[in-house]
């Protein structure tokens, strides 16, 4: 479900939620459907009564023995008396039970267990469970830098009591550095490589050997990378601050620089111990991005709203990111066939369950070791009340953008924007550079450009606000006007909320189409700069409009675009995994094509003046919907209304 928007207007956000109470109150829906299925069990409520009747075991005991990150686990179980509503819990570090508890006050009592599981999974998945007393499930672990054991309860979600822990199990090195994530720098000949790693600075230091695939080519480069880590204190609120609440680890960025457009680079991942040894992650190759207005062909994936999922079927009871993994698998499938990512807001949709940013790290690492993945930011990563936020509500679980933005790095100019007054910015950062220690307090804007060879993206933050007069705003018409069409034809404009238009049934039943206030500030620069397609996320289904501008379409046409473009293309791509979103039952004039269904798009330059539009289907990546532009320079020179200054006859 969608939150509602803060700011003045006191009279129109009620009138809005009204309205949203209504619409709620008479559709049908799943009371399972959309929840963080962590936040389902009462972990406050626990309690302890270790059965003699009952056991849990695991094997194997070292995992990891060859190097491998991820490992699958047989766990055998069972006790005198079970039930349908037993469960199996998989909790790290092993030792969930000791220690004092940051608790809410509105929970009384010191409660026996302080934080929640990584996953679970009931325990008659196992066939025959209730009738035998005994089952068997298989969990996929990944290297997230603790040991791990498993806990039988039973009284369900609502009330659970523990009654059987198994002995502790790991990997052979729970600090080794994983999950290296890509993006583009600022500057086309830069790219970064983040990782995390249980590794802090005083004791390993980080790096990263890189060099260019080439025969004879010379000795590897070795680049010095700075480390990153936050603290519960960090986080906003509950969960994040609570239960949910899990030692990220270090979070190491290098920045490998000078690079030759389009050529092919090695890289490793390392880190140097005090003895002088090494500790080495896998080697991987990527492609640098070519050169600002390079005629090559240019293939770029766009999407959001991606989720995680378990592939050992564990936390899925709410049917919360059911396509994600699809998504995942088609995109790796297809690795070889395009060259940057854009995920465009809802990652994991951890909401405070700090855990999950580690399983979706480990989820999309196929695809983010390889190749630049470029990220927004969306409701479920940031939103938080008294945070700064445009939004006032608690979406992000307490996260309130720390996680994300520490996780992943994207070049926004304003990633050093520190300010030292906590009472104004509410996200500490506990900072770790070349051995120095401190902490500072930071309000970040996640807004950047990337340009990609014919292509200028501009990434738009949508949880701050982006109306006229506003630093954002000024951002996005800077982007937008800085561009040179004559080497970079193709500008896109992208942020996670839908600031332009989405026949979802919210949005309909509101009337308007948006996020309240969405496009009346930007539809004007839209225009005035020839976008050529908006995306947005937010809403779980896919939506392409006509060209459009002020709710008209100002084309008849569907697939084949030429010449002058009067408008730019609205194209939700909210399907990359989440639970879906309805439509609303009337179609408008300006819809051209819908699909309740997971999938993402793919836009391929093949020079600078033709480009093609696709859709694709998650399950099976076959394309659905598609169209093509073919124009010149003239044609994005050609004035269309609201888009040229006045003119006069020369002298």
């Amino acid at each position: 479900m969608v939150s509602r928007k803060r700011g003045g207007g006191g009279g129109v956000a009620m009138a809005v939620a009204m309205l949203l109470a209504a619409a709620s109150a008479s559709r049908p829906s799943s009371s399972l459907e959309g929840f963080q299925p962590l936040s389902k069990i009462a972990v406050h409520k626990a309690t302890v009564d270790l059965h003699g009747s009952a056991f849990v075991s695991a094997t194997p005991a070292l995992l990891g023995d060859q190097g491998e990150d991820t490992e699958w686990v047989t766990v055998k179980y069972g006790w005198a008396n079970p039930s349908a509503d037993d469960w199996i819990a998989v909790f790290s570090p092993a030792d969930f039970i000791s220690g004092s508890c940051p608790n809410p006050s509105r929970y009384p009592d010191e409660p026996l267990l302080c934080t929640a599981p990584i996953k679970y999974q009931f325990a008659n998945y196992s066939a025959n469970y209730v009738y035998w007393g005994k089952g068997s499930i298989r969990f996929q672990l990944i290297n997230q830098r603790y040991d791990f054991s498993f806990a039988l309860f039973t009284g369900g979600l609502e009330n659970p009591k523990l009654v059987a822990v198994s002995e502790a199990i790991s990997f052979k090195n729970p600090k080794a550095p994983v999950y290296p994530r890509l993006a583009q720098g600022k500057s086309y000949d830069e790219m970064t490589v983040t990782w995390t790693s249980g590794y802090d600075i005083s004791e390993a230091y980080p790096f990263v050997e890189w060099g260019m695939v080439v025969a004879g080519a010379a000795a590897p480069t070795r680049t010095a990378a700075g480390t990153l880590t936050f603290n519960r204190g960090s986080m906003c609120g509950e969960p994040a601050r609570t239960v949910g609440w899990r030692d990220p680890g270090f979070i190491h960025t290098a920045f490998l620089r000078d690079l030759w457009p389009n050529k092919e680079y090695y890289y490793k991942i390392g880190h140097e111990l005090s003895d002088g040894s090494i500790v080495w992650g896998k080697q991987y190759t990527f492609r640098a991005p070519p050169f600002p207005g390079q005629n090559s062909l240019q293939r770029i994936i766009v999407f959001g709203d991606m989720g995680k999922a378990e592939r050992d079927g564990s936390n899925e009871f709410a049917n919360y990111q059911p396509g994600s993994l699809n998504t995942t698998d088609r995109l790796v499938e297809d690795l070889d066939n395009y060259d940057i990512v854009f995920h465009i807001g809802d990652l994991p949709y951890a909401n405070g369950y700090i855990s999950q940013w580690d399983q979706f790290t480990a989820q999309v690492a196929p695809i983010t070791a390889k190749k630049p993945y470029m990220i927004a930011s969306g409701n479920h990563e940031r939103d938080w009340p008294n945070t700064g936020g445009f939004f006032d509500v608690k979406d992000s679980g307490g996260e309130c953008g720390v996680p994300a933005e520490t996780m992943y790095y994207y070049p926004a100019e304003n990633r050093a924007n520190f300010c030292l007054n906590f009472f104004f910015y509410h996200m500490l950062y506990r900072i770790k550079l070349f051995g120095s220690n401190w902490s500072v307090h930071t309000r970040t804007r996640h807004r950047y450009k990337v340009d990609y060879g014919m292509f200028r993206f501009c990434i738009a933050d949508s949880e701050h606000d982006w109306r006229e007069g506003t630093d954002q705003y000024k951002f996005i018409e800077q982007c937008l006007s800085t561009v040179d069409r004559k080497h970079q034809p193709w500008l896109i404009f992208a942020a996670h909320r839908v600031l332009g238009y989405s026949s979802n049934w919210w949005y309909a039943d509101q009337g308007s189409f948006e996020e309240p206030e969405g496009r009346e500030s930007l539809q004007r620069l839209w225009q005035r700069h020839r976008v050529d397609v908006a995306f947005f996320g937010h809403v779980h289904n896919y939506e392409r409009t006509c060209p459009m501008y002020q709710s008209q379409c100002v084309s008849g046409e569907r697939r084949r675009y030429s010449g002058t473009m009067n408008g730019t293309i609205f194209v939700v791509a909210g399907g990359g995994g989440s639970h879906l979103s309805d439509y609303t039952s009337a179609i408008p004039k300006w819809s051209v094509f819908r699909d309740r269904d997971f999938g993402f798009v793919k836009l391929t330059a093949f020079n600078h003046s033709s480009l093609l539009f696709e859709y694709k289907k998650s399950s099976d990546g076959k394309v659905y919907d598609s169209f093509t532009v073919e124009r010149d320079y003239r044609d994005v020179l050609s004035c269309v209304h609201d888009s040229c200054l006045p003119t006069t006859l020369a002298s």
